[in-house]
């Protein structure tokens, strides 16, 4: 039986703007691996600051039919050119 290590922190709740089709995706993906949004985007910007991908195969197939769903095209191209109406 493997043992998981656990850590403590202190969390804290914040807010900030995110364009809303990546906001349904993420919130979708959260719910399908039964995650709370916050768990999931620790997850993401840990494995982001090592310079690993978050996610698997199983996860990118997932996350490509979810943007197909909300109708999400940005790609990381569009990182920092992003301006609101």
């Amino acid at each position: 039986m493997s043992e998981k290590n656990s850590y403590v922190v202190e969390r804290v709740q914040t807010g900030f703007r995110m364009e809303k089709r990546m906001l349904k995706v993420l919130k979708a993906l959260a719910e399908y691996h039964d995650l709370a949004l916050g768990d999931l985007m620790e997850g993401i910007v840990l494995h982001a600051f090592e310079g690993k991908s978050p996610f698997g195969e199983e996860s990118l197939a997932r996350i490509n039919d979810l943007k197909r769903i909300y109708g999400f095209t940005l790609t990381a191209a569009a990182s920092h050119q992003l301006s609101e109406q």
